[in-house]
């Protein structure tokens, strides 16, 4: 080994450290105040002097009880639950119809709904909100319902786009031998091009259930009940009405982010092994 292939080495290496520091570094920045919260929501009364980031004593669910006795915890996760599966459900199916359609069929017009439907994800929802309130309400009378909550987002132009740009990248000979055996369009969906793109529709599901799960302001205007009401907007209401007049007003907050926060978690977790590059060339003999 020659002295100069050494110091390429060496330098290489003190390199990879520096990124792994960088990279470390970020992380625990980056992971900071969600521990803070986590700890915060179990701590009698918590703050941010040193002794209490890293607690010994002094651990409760009394923050959770307290909360939960104001905003029905329970039943503000189902709401949420409900809300987020409703838009879900509605951005996967017509995502992968549409983004399909898209990519692979040849119809009239296919440039311009593609065109259309980058145009729209340049308009606003805030903009919408206002007319999409009085349609629903007045004109569908779909006030304080789950089906109020989820129309407007039942179908979503990011997931289209995401399906269509993982479909246009499949090899269309799978798909042109597929219909020269007689395999209809659905069941070419469902059985070739679906399987093939697991890391798109991961993408989608992670991304779909964080916007509604943390959605506040459609369901705060749709809701004026308060037993229909998802988390997000049970704990807003809770933190300006009734959080300093507990006797632990931080913890409680605290407590009630850790649960609006805890399934986006579990779900990113469950679903960080899709986050790969799927194998699309073997699928294509010669």
């Amino acid at each position: 080994m020659t002295r100069t292939t050494t110091q390429g080495l060496r330098d290489r290496s003190r390199w990879t450290g520096l990124r792994y520091l960088l990279l470390t570094v970020a992380a625990v920045a980056f992971a900071f105040p969600f521990y803070f919260m986590v700890v915060g929501a179990f701590q009698q009364s918590p703050t941010n002097t040193p002794d209490a980031l890293v607690p010994t004593s002094g651990w409760t669910l009394d923050n959770f009880a307290q909360i939960d006795a104001r905003i029905d915890l329970g039943g503000s996760l189902v709401n949420s639950l409900v809300f987020t599966l409703g838009v879900l459900c509605g951005t996967v199916v017509f995502g992968l119809l549409a983004g399909y359609a898209i990519a692979q069929l040849d119809f009239r017009g296919r440039g311009a709904v593609w065109v259309l439907m980058l145009l729209v994800q340049m308009v606003p929802f805030q903009l919408l909100m206002i007319p999409l309130y009085v349609q629903v309400t007045r004109g569908y009378g779909l006030g304080d319902s789950y089906l109020g909550m989820i129309l407007p987002f039942a179908i979503n132009t990011t997931a289209v786009f995401i399906f269509a740009q993982f479909f246009r990248a499949l090899p269309r000979e799978m798909f042109e031998a597929a219909r020269i055996d007689g395999a209809g369009e659905l069941r070419i969906l469902r059985t070739i091009a679906v399987p093939l793109v697991k890391p798109a529709l991961a993408t989608v599901v992670l991304v779909t259930f964080i916007g509604p799960w943390n959605e506040f302001l459609w369901p705060f205007l749709i809701t004026k009940d308060a037993s229909m009401q998802p988390l997000a907007v049970s704990l807003a209401n809770y933190i300006s009405n009734v959080a300093q007049s507990t006797a632990n007003p931080n913890g409680a907050i605290l407590a009630g982010a850790t649960t609006l926060a805890f399934p986006v978690v579990v779900l990113f977790c469950l679903f960080q092994r899709y986050f790969t590059a799927s194998d699309l060339g073997s699928a294509v003999k010669g």
